[in-house]
């Protein structure tokens, strides 16, 4: 039976959460993927970037086939969460959670002192704050007792 955890404010249910860390977690990790893949796509719009991209040089890094490589594995972290954190068992998701939550919201966080556009530190602030909540919600995490 689901156990449901609710948040009212002057009576009327705000908040209903089924306690389920696991469905959390990969909805979270899908929120921050959107987050990335959103960010990316304003960026292209603005014509001084689409253009240093199309150069092959955006500030002081040159985009090569080895930076796109890195940059892809990096970014195939969240994704792959996705799933892992539906089907991985108590142990090693919640390890795994903390581990891919540090890489992730470190990684924002460092680009984020690199500077940038105003909708970039917009996304980054919920793309920061999500790895954060990710890694509080497994460090955190108790395994529930079996029968």
């Amino acid at each position: 039976m689901a156990k449901f955890t609710t948040l009212k404010r002057n009576g009327m249910k705000i908040f209903e959460w089924d306690d389920n860390r696991k469905h959390l977690l990969s909805v979270l990790w899908i929120f921050l993927t959107v987050n990335y893949i959103y960010c990316d796509i304003f960026t292209l719009h603005l014509s001084k970037y689409l253009e240093a991209f199309l150069a092959g040089q955006v500030g002081s890094i040159k985009i090569t086939e080895e930076f796109l490589f890195i940059f892809a594995v990096v970014m195939q972290i969240p994704m792959v969460m996705i799933v892992l954190s539906r089907v991985l068992t108590f142990k090693l998701n919640r390890y795994s959670n903390i581990i891919a939550g540090f890489i992730t919201t470190t990684v924002q966080a460092y680009t984020v002192t690199m500077g940038g556009t105003l909708h970039y530190m917009f996304f980054s602030f919920f793309e920061i704050c999500t790895g954060l909540f990710i890694i509080y919600l497994a460090v955190t995490w108790k395994q529930e007792a079996t029968l």
